[in-house]
């Protein structure tokens, strides 16, 4: 079952969405956010792509329409505007080439959704600065050795990111552990999500 700021995350992702959109989810994991997705937006077409052939069975399992490959190789098999929306959520900071797969989730997109864990949250910083430590919080909670993120980006990055691409955030999202971050987001915040475009 999912944790509170897991569904607050799902909540604001389903909040932008139109109803009866069409929905490309790029590590759609266990296909939960999409099969949420599917029921509350009554979804034109939803489909998944996933890596991990157990998460693929799940969402199987849900129903869901869901293939199986790398989005770090492209979508080359999708053409450009294909769906209403791209959703990257606790993908990006795990892909190995963050530049190609935005790109192409820009491409295909007419919106594209990115949500990932803030790094620079004020625990990170506590656990690096005083602990000498990787750090261990609610929104990461692996340890260095078997973390799945390869990418340790924050709130800021990102929006710096975003500009030096010339990529328009249309929206932005900061969260805590059950509630938005309006204040100090890049110190207080768990998650960040964006909502983006060309």
């Amino acid at each position: 079952m999912a944790d509170s700021s897991e569904n607050l995350e799902y909540d604001v992702i389903a909040g932008l969405i139109k109803s009866e959109a069409s929905v490309l989810d790029l590590g759609c994991g266990n296909g939960d956010l999409l099969a949420r997705l599917r029921r509350e937006k009554n979804l034109a077409r939803a489909q998944g792509i996933e890596i991990d052939e157990q998460a693929i069975y799940k969402c199987v399992a849900k129903g869901l329409s869901v293939f199986h490959g790398d989005i770090d190789s492209g979508l080359a098999e999708y053409d450009d505007k294909s769906f209403d929306y791209v959703i990257l959520n606790q993908t990006f900071q795990q892909v190995k080439k963050p530049d190609v797969v935005l790109e192409e989730a820009l491409r295909v997109g007419r919106e594209v959704i990115v949500g990932f864990p803030n790094f620079a949250y004020f625990t990170a910083r506590y656990h690096l600065a005083l602990r000498g430590r990787a750090p261990i919080t609610r929104s990461l909670p692996y340890e260095w050795y078997d973390t799945p993120n390869i990418h340790f980006l924050s709130i800021a990055d990102f929006i710096d990111y975003c500009h030096d691409r010339q990529f328009r955030i249309l929206q932005s999202y900061y969260l805590g552990k059950n509630e938005q971050v309006r204040i100090f987001p890049n110190l207080r915040a768990l998650v960040g999500i964006f909502l983006i475009t060309k």
